[in-house]
C-alpha cells in the first residue's frame, strides 16, 4: 500500500505547492529582472511546461533516483535533505528517549495507585504537557535556561547542549500522551484474571507490574509513541523554527517561503516514506508484545 500512498502524496503536494501565491522565478530573479530573464529562468527550470508534464517529469526523475535541483540554492535536493536529516534524527531520538523515560514511569505510578495524590499530580502535569503550545514552552525554557540561568545554548547546533532544550520541548507532549496511555492500559490490564493468578502465586508486586502488567499494556503506548516518532523524524517545524535548529522542519519552512518546489516535494515524500516505515515497525512489534497476534 505504500506505492499508491506515495503517489497520492506526491500528486497532492505537487498541486498544492503550486496553488500557493507567488512565483519562484520572480523571487529568484528579483523584482528588477527583465521579462526575458524571467522567461529564460522559467524555461531553465521547466516551469513553462504544462502541470501534467512537470508532474510526469518529476515522477520519471524520481524513479531514477533524482529528486530534482533546488531552485533557491542550485544544489541537488538529495544533498539539501541529507545535510540536515542527521540533525533531525538526533533531535527525534533524544526527544523520544526523554518522553518514554518520563511518561512510562509516570503512567505506571498513576495506574498502580489510581485516584491518589500521586495519580492526580501526574495527570495534572500530563494535562499541562498536552495543553502547552510548543512555541510557548520552547520560549519559556529558552528564557529560563539560556537567558536567566545561562546554562544551555538557546539556538543553533553543534554540541549535546544544543539538543537539550529542543528535545525537552518536543518530548513534553509525547511524554504526556505516553503517561496517559500507560495509565489507561495498566488500569485495564490490572483487572485481568492472569494478574490475580500471578499475585496468588506469591510473585512480588514489582514482578507482576513490570513483567506481566506493563508488557500487556504497551500496545497503545507503542502506537502513540510510533506516531509521534514518525512525526519527529519528519521534522518538527515549530520547535526547529523557535530554536533556529537546522533540521528538516526548518528547511521545509524556508523552502515554502521561497517557493522552492523541488525541495518541498522531496521533503514531503521523505516524510511519507518515514512515517509509513515507522507505522510498519509499530505493527510488527504488536506480535512481540502480544503473542496472540500473528501475521501471515
Amino acid at each position: 500500500m505504500m506505492i499508491p500512498i506515495l503517489l497520492g502524496v506526491s500528486l497532492v503536494v505537487f498541486v498544492l505547492i503550486r496553488l500557493v501565491p507567488g512565483d519562484p522565478v520572480v523571487l529568484l530573479a528579483g523584482e528588477d529582472a527583465t521579462p526575458d530573464a524571467i522567461r529564460s529562468l522559467r524555461e531553465q527550470w521547466g516551469l513553462d511546461k504544462p502541470l501534467y508534464v512537470q508532474y510526469l517529469t518529476f515522477l520519471w526523475n524520481l524513479l531514477r533516483g533524482d529528486m530534482g535541483t533546488s531552485i533557491r540554492s542550485g544544489r541537488p535536493v538529495a544533498e539539501e535533505i541529507s545535510d540536515r536529516y542527521l540533525n533531525t534524527v538526533n533531535l527525534a531520538c533524544l526527544s523520544l528517549a526523554i518522553s518514554l523515560s518520563i511518561g512510562i514511569p509516570a503512567g505506571v505510578a498513576s495506574g498502580t495507585r489510581p485516584y491518589t495524590r500521586m495519580d492526580n499530580l501526574s495527570m495534572l502535569v500530563a494535562l499541562f504537557g498536552l495543553s502547552a503550545p510548543a512555541f510557548w514552552l520552547g520560549l519559556m525554557l529558552m528564557w529560563l535556561f539560556a537567558v536567566y540561568l545561562s546554562l544551555l545554548p538557546a539556538v543553533g547546533v553543534g554540541t549535546i547542549g544544543h539538543l537539550v532544550l529542543p528535545s525537552v520541548t518536543l518530548g513534553a507532549a509525547v511524554a504526556a500522551s505516553v503517561a496517559r496511555q500507560t495509565r489507561s492500559g495498566i488500569l485495564e490490564v490490572m483487572r485481568q484474571d492472569y494478574v490475580r493468578t500471578a499475585r496468588s502465586k506469591g510473585l512480588p508486586e514489582n514482578i507482576v507490574i513490570w513483567k506481566h502488567v506493563l508488557k500487556n499494556a504497551m500496545i497503545p503506548v507503542v502506537t502513540v509513541a510510533g506516531i509521534f516518532f514518525g512525526g519527529m523524524l519528519g521534522g518538527s517545524i515549530v520547535v526547529e523554527t523557535v530554536f533556529s535548529y537546522p533540521g528538516l522542519g526548518k528547511l521545509l519552512i524556508d523552502s515554502i517561503s521561497s517557493r522552492d518546489y523541488p525541495v518541498v516535494q522531496g521533503l514531503i515524500l521523505i516524510y511519507a516514506v518515514v512515517f509509513s516505515l515507522v507505522n510498519l515497525a509499530v505493527d510488527l512489534s504488536y506480535s512481540y508484545l502480544d503473542p496472540r497476534i500473528r501475521y501471515e
